[in-house]
């Protein structure tokens, strides 16, 4: 039987890694994609010394020469079977009126038109495999608003709008579409990275909540949805910690509402 191929986006640290070394586990022969090649060597050579089939390729989504280049690689492999669009980001915590336009092309660039990049150079070969499996990984920040998010959350409801529209469009082509939006997940990078490298307001995001999502939780919930059986599509999964009710709506152990919940 052929190991079926699933290509992580994002790979290099929090969720992308976590997912990889669960659809490893659950069969999957796993391409690890991202910008940061010492990080995805690692992973690949961890991964391969467990016994799992790992390879690594550098990979910036937003760069369309770049994924182009990296699809046409593909051809080695019988076929390709799951993508899992996981790499984003969010830069800054300002206000409409303060937000700096470069921050917010950033966003999109990577949130949706890195997704749009790596959908298109893959989608021939997953339609071609007879049962392929796009993951797209939103946010709550897709279904929401808060202040202090407008660049993010306009970025991640046009992942959103991107998922549901090819859904749309591929209905009735052998390919399901997958949507996953996770709302509170504390991982190494995610808030620190959007607030500039200050380490205490990363830290206050998740202050007084006991158990945040992890990368792992999140993890776990793509590879169930991808392992369904073929016919089962999971259009939309919001996945939150129990302590988050919505975006704004977070129990603190101190406080029990806070401002943005920093997904």
């Amino acid at each position: 039987m052929t190991t079926p191929v699933a290509v992580i986006t994002g790979a290099s640290s929090g969720i992308g890694a976590a997912t990889a070394r669960q659809l490893a586990a659950a069969g999957y022969r796993v391409v690890l994609t991202a910008r940061r090649k010492d990080r995805i060597d690692a992973l690949a050579d961890e991964l391969n010394r467990q016994g799992y089939r790992a390879v690594a390729h550098p990979l910036d989504v937003t760069d369309r020469a770049s994924v182009d280049a990296f699809a046409a690689t593909l051809d080695r492999y019988d076929s390709v079977d799951v993508l899992v669009n996981n790499a984003g980001g969010a830069f800054g915590t300002e206000t409409v009126a303060g937000g700096d336009p470069a921050d917010w092309s950033a966003m999109y660039e990577v949130n949706v038109l890195g997704v749009l990049h790596i959908t298109q150079a893959l989608l021939p070969a997953l339609t071609a495999s007879g049962d392929g499996t796009i993951v797209v990984l939103s946010s709550t920040a897709g279904h929401g608003t808060y202040e202090g998010g407008g660049g993010y959350v306009a970025a991640k409801h046009g992942t959103h709008a991107l998922a549901e529209t090819l859904r749309l469009e591929l209905c009735g082509e052998p390919i399901r579409v997958i949507e996953i939006a996770p709302g509170m997940v504390k991982t190494e990078e995610f808030a620190l990275t959007r607030f500039r490298g200050d380490a205490d307001r990363a830290a206050a995001v998740y202050e007084g909540v006991a158990a945040p999502l992890t990368a792992e939780d999140v993890a776990d919930t793509i590879t169930w949805a991808v392992t369904r059986p073929s016919h089962v599509n999971v259009d939309l999964l919001i996945v939150r910690p129990r302590a988050q009710a919505a975006n704004r709506k977070v129990h603190r152990e101190h406080r029990e509402n806070s401002g943005n919940s920093g997904s």
